[in-house]
């Protein structure tokens, strides 16, 4: 890694359950936006609230937002078996960046498409933008990891990803399942694939290909 380069200077390794950490910071956002649902107005991404109203905190804050406990659970499934795994590797600070980074791109990156779209009402909530990014980073520091669908199916961490990308993609172009943020998971994808590429110079694909490891 090229320490000369801010943009991929390291952090010294660090590990403090940041991963943990970002998990009680979900429970505690549903737990008040249960107690308080008009509350979702305002930490959910609505881009006329943006627009309008210059809500600019809901590029962060839509990401710990939920609609449900089976929203929340799933999420926090995810962020808990492969995002605990991920901060190992990388760090805390760096695990950190990685995945409030690539959240708030996938959100901004759904807003300007819901905006020139002129869906300036629709809601954009829930972590799985950033949760689909730390997906894309287990399977590349841990292409060989088998990852049990329903708990009996073993299917490689690198062809998980593979699958899961073409289900959005086709989810999105059929608009399938309108009520889930297909753009914003792919987005997800995307902006983790680049953070690898940028940030920390090393190719998923060649990684998913055999190729370089790290």
């Amino acid at each position: 890694m090229d320490n000369r380069s801010i943009i991929r200077r390291p952090f010294r390794y660090r590990y403090y359950n940041a991963a943990f950490g970002i998990i009680i910071v979900n429970i505690v956002f549903f737990v008040f936006n249960t107690i308080s649902p008009q509350s979702r107005y305002y930490t959910a991404l609505i881009p006329g609230l943006i627009i309008g109203k210059g809500f600019y905190w809901q590029f962060f804050t839509y990401m710990f937002t939920h609609a449900n406990i089976s929203h929340i659970f799933f999420n926090m499934l995810g962020l808990f078996f492969f995002g605990t795994q991920v901060e190992r590797r990388i760090g805390s600070s760096e695990f950190l960046l990685f995945y409030l980074l690539t959240g708030f791109l996938a959100g901004l990156f759904s807003f300007i498409v819901y905006t020139l779209t002129g869906m300036y009402g629709a809601v954009l909530l829930g972590a799985s933008g950033a949760i689909f990014a730390v997906l894309l980073a287990f399977a590349v520091y841990f292409p060989y990891a088998n990852i049990y669908i329903m708990g009996i199916i073993p299917v490689k961490a690198p062809l998980l990803v593979i699958g899961y990308t073409a289900i959005e993609l086709f989810s999105q172009l059929l608009s399938i399942n309108s009520g889930v943020a297909h753009l914003t998971h792919l987005a997800g994808f995307v902006f983790a694939f680049f953070y690898f590429l940028i940030r920390l110079n090393i190719n998923p694909i060649e990684v998913f290909r055999g190729g370089r490891r790290r």
